[in-house]
């Protein structure tokens, strides 16, 4: 299972290569009684020419092993937005997780995140943190987590070139509505505050609806606000994406 875990991990790797997106990992948790692997792929792509050419592509994948303490997670996404030879958006990451049962209402925690971003000047974050988990609540139709850990992060600014190496919070709440089999939304948000000067933070919210079609695809629609206090030279304080997708879970 390692090896194949980590094999995955290098294809993905390999394959994809810029990113600075929302990481909801709570959206990619996939809620299952059953051990064993699980995942979903999506993917969008469009191509317009009229007065411009515009091209738009994104695609996303993650991977899920469960045993009965332990839970491996993998997510990687990709996102392009094109006009006219000029990058409007140019983004990749991934994000890798360990999570261990240690009661029936707390888990501990560890993960990395690799993340680039042309067109918002950042030319590496790679970010390492580890803490508790904790189930609020957990029934059927709602679900209610919250976590509070503490991550490393290294960041390289491209122009300027900028390198920060850093300590930061990385506190969140998730809430998740799933009134039947069809229909679920997830709503996640974090707050990750830097610890030697706490006026620098960042707040990062997503709300997605999904909505399965068949027993293995999902019609989705996401919301993504992220504000940052202090960005990258020449990026806003606030970037925010409305997206639309379909997922195939295996």
């Amino acid at each position: 299972m390692v090896r194949l875990f980590c094999f995955l991990l290098f294809l993905i790797t390999s394959f994809t290569a810029g990113a600075q997106l929302i990481v909801n990992v709570e959206n990619s948790r996939i809620q299952s009684d059953t051990t064993g692997w699980k995942g979903d792929v999506g993917t969008a792509f469009s191509f317009t020419q009229n007065v411009q050419q515009l091209l738009s592509v994104s695609g996303a994948m993650h991977l899920q092993y469960k045993t009965q303490k332990n839970l491996y997670l993998l997510i990687a996404n990709y996102n392009l937005l094109k006009a006219n030879q000029q990058n409007f958006s140019n983004n990749m990451f991934y994000h890798l997780r360990y999570n261990r049962k240690l009661s029936e209402l707390v888990r501990w925690e560890a993960f990395t995140q690799w993340q680039q971003n042309s067109v918002t000047n950042i030319d590496l974050r790679a970010l390492f943190g580890t803490g508790p988990r904790f189930r609020v609540l957990d029934s059927k139709v709602f679900k209610f987590y919250a976590g509070t850990l503490v991550m490393y992060e290294h960041e390289r600014d491209k122009n300027p070139k900028i390198i920060y190496n850093d300590m930061r919070g990385d506190d969140y709440v998730t809430f998740t509505y799933k009134p039947n089999a069809v229909f679920d939304m997830t709503t996640t948000t974090f707050y990750q505050p830097l610890f030697r000067a706490p006026k620098d933070f960042r707040i990062l919210n997503q709300v997605t609806f999904s909505i399965k079609a068949t027993k293995h695809l999902s019609l989705t629609t996401s919301w993504d606000y992220s504000y940052d206090a202090s960005p990258a030279v020449g990026t806003p304080n606030i970037n925010y994406v409305i997206g639309n997708g379909i997922n195939y879970t295996f």
